[in-house]
């Protein structure tokens, strides 16, 4: 057995991504270090803060709202054409995105500042609806493709059913 195969055997990846994730935590540990030079007391609470924000209330939130989700998307058992497609996936892709640009740049789109104007060269109120624009594309692009995949999927399914039913009028 060579070096490389025990390696992943025992790590379960590849040596590349042993690598890249400690590269990843030093440059955690670098930025933290940096973070901490300026005001020790607000980074941590900062992080406390978050990770109870996160964990006590916005995990459970998202997570009943995906299980409610994947309930309304849920896809037709016993078609037993292959593993089913989650359809959920092009609601949570396009609403991932959005909440990722909302969280970034969520500031500019509640207009709760004025000093970016000089930055960008935008007047600040001009973020919310670009913000909105991109969202219902985001949408628009994610059902387009839903129904070109659904269309091109279900298309073996009506020509056997049309033949079926060709079949049943040609004995009858």
């Amino acid at each position: 057995m060579s070096g490389t195969t025990a390696f992943r055997r025992r790590y379960g990846a590849s040596p590349l991504h042993l690598l890249l994730v400690l590269a990843s935590f030093a440059l955690a540990a670098y930025a933290g270090l940096r973070l901490i030079k300026g005001d020790t007391a607000g980074v941590v609470l900062w992080f406390v803060g978050a990770a109870l924000l996160h964990d006590l209330v916005l995990l459970p939130l998202y997570s009943v709202t995906d299980r409610a989700a994947q309930f309304l998307f849920r896809v037709r058992a016993g078609t037993g054409e292959g593993p089913p497609r989650p359809s959920v996936n092009y609601v949570r892709v396009p609403l991932f995105v959005s909440g990722l640009l909302l969280l970034v740049w969520w500031p500019l789109i509640l207009r709760r500042v004025g000093h970016y104007t000089a930055a960008t060269g935008l007047p600040a109120d001009v973020f919310l609806g670009r913000w909105l624009l991109i969202t219902a594309a985001l949408f628009a692009a994610s059902a387009a493709t839903f129904l070109v995949r659904s269309r091109h999927e279900s298309g073996p399914r009506r020509r056997a059913a049309r033949r079926q039913r060709r079949a049943r009028k040609a004995t009858k």
